[in-house]
């Protein structure tokens, strides 16, 4: 017996909308002898927010409308972007035996088809437009493509988004005092409410993030461990600190209003803060999937890195930051030999050229004035200085700095003329 994957959203709770999704792909099933089985997101929702229901809760809502079995992704979505998570579901589902996988949207396949094909030439699939009607589904369907997957695409005409939105439902429930008002209980089928009710007599409803977490690491955290963290860039990290202390949410997503951060990777920071993701971690992660086959060439660590060095050779010639962007995302670039290892100079003060040694681990970050620095100690004194280094190897670190997922760092190094830092890319 084949698989009948149906995935929509997070189920967050389980509405009409995907009720309907659920009952076409229950049809669909039953016509081919197939076994419907549910992907729910686990831990952190797609969008990178914590669940307002649990996991066991959702999971029986999808059962009681006709899911025949429940299976979870989990532990990707506060480290990844979802067009790093989608490639790695979409294999997981798969490598479970697969044959087809049903959405919902408001266009038709064709039309995700046409739209989806200008991602399929290229490979990569990050920075889909903001402007695309169901740009997920896009996604989803281009990767299924690209990966050369023998995935059926079916989608079901979705209803009102507007009307049926997990988010609205949700904040209803809360504004109201964690009650189902009779509005939004005509939204939900009749199953979702009584689960619904249940969890919230159990106070198992809406637990949200460790904000005292959240709050010690950015009150805390000096620049250089706070650009250990995954998704934190230079300007965001001098925010962070400019604005501290932070004390409710509010006072954090207005840090990252102020650094251009969107909502999605905002949400995204703040997952990465609150389980102290770090930029190692997920580099990893990205490299064991990449053994795997499953990530896109394009968006390979070693391609990241490659598009960095590029970028600043090539705007150190004079082309401008966006020309040098599309040449190498349309591979319209000679061999790039990205250097992973930089020897950088060093403003010491007397005092501190004395008490420095070789091999004293150096942690590098964006200084208020925009400067690369590294942070170390030595004899129990703190050190901090700006790094000296010719312009294109300036503009290659800050790319590097601010890719949110390649690490960088430093170790002293003596010269003929003092110390140096080497730095250490990936």
């Amino acid at each position: 017996m084949f698989i009948l994957i149906c995935i929509s959203a997070d189920f967050d709770p389980v509405h009409k909308g995907h009720g309907k999704l659920i009952k076409e792909a229950r049809k669909i099933a039953d016509n081919e002898s197939k076994k419907l089985v549910v992907y729910l997101n686990k831990g952190f929702s797609a969008n990178h927010a914590p669940f307002f229901v649990d996991f066991d809760a959702r999971s029986e809502m999808a059962l009681a409308l006709g899911a025949d079995e429940i299976k979870s992704f989990e532990g990707l979505h506060h480290r990844l972007v979802l067009s790093y998570s989608v490639p790695i579901r979409l294999t997981q589902m798969i490598n479970d035996g697969a044959s087809d996988y049903i959405t919902s949207a408001s266009i038709s396949l064709d039309e995700i088809s046409q739209k989806a094909q200008k991602f399929i030439a290229e490979g990569n699939f990050v920075g889909m437009p903001k402007n695309y009607t169901n740009r997920n589904e896009i996604r989803w369907y281009a990767l299924n493509e690209f990966l050369g997957s023998k995935l059926k695409f079916h989608i079901v005409k979705e209803l009102d988004k507007d009307k049926y939105s997990g988010r609205l439902i949700r904040q209803s429930i809360i504004d109201n005092d964690y009650t189902i008002t009779s509005k939004i209980r005509k939204l939900l089928p009749k199953s979702t409410v009584e689960i619904l009710e249940r969890e919230i007599d159990n106070n198992n409803i809406d637990l949200g993030r460790n904000w005292t977490d959240i709050y010690k690491r950015m009150n805390t955290y000096s620049r250089g461990n706070l650009s250990k963290i995954a998704y934190l860039n230079g300007e965001t990290i001098n925010q962070i600190i400019k604005k501290r202390v932070y004390s409710n949410p509010e006072s954090v997503w207005a840090t990252f209003r102020r650094s251009n951060y969107g909502p999605v990777m905002t949400r995204l920071a703040i997952s990465s803060i609150e389980m102290d993701v770090t930029k190692q971690e997920v580099m990893e992660l990205m490299k064991s999937y990449e053994a795997e086959g499953v990530i896109p060439e394009m968006q390979k660590v070693s391609k990241v890195i490659d598009r960095a060095w590029y970028v600043a050779t090539k705007t150190n010639e004079g082309m401008s930051a966006r020309e040098a962007n599309n040449n190498f995302r349309q591979g319209n670039v000679e061999d790039v030999n990205a250097p992973l290892s930089i020897d950088a100079g060093l403003n010491l003060t007397r005092f501190e050229t004395k008490i420095m040694k070789e091999g004293l681990n150096a942690d590098l970050y964006v200084d208020k004035n925009n400067k690369i620095s590294v942070q170390l100690k030595s004899e129990g004194k703190k050190i901090k200085t700006n790094l000296r280094l010719p312009a294109r190897e300036v503009t290659y670190l800050r790319y590097i700095l601010d890719s949110h997922f390649i690490p960088v760092s430093g170790k002293t190094k003596k010269d003929k003329k003092g110390f140096k830092i080497n730095v250490k890319i990936a």
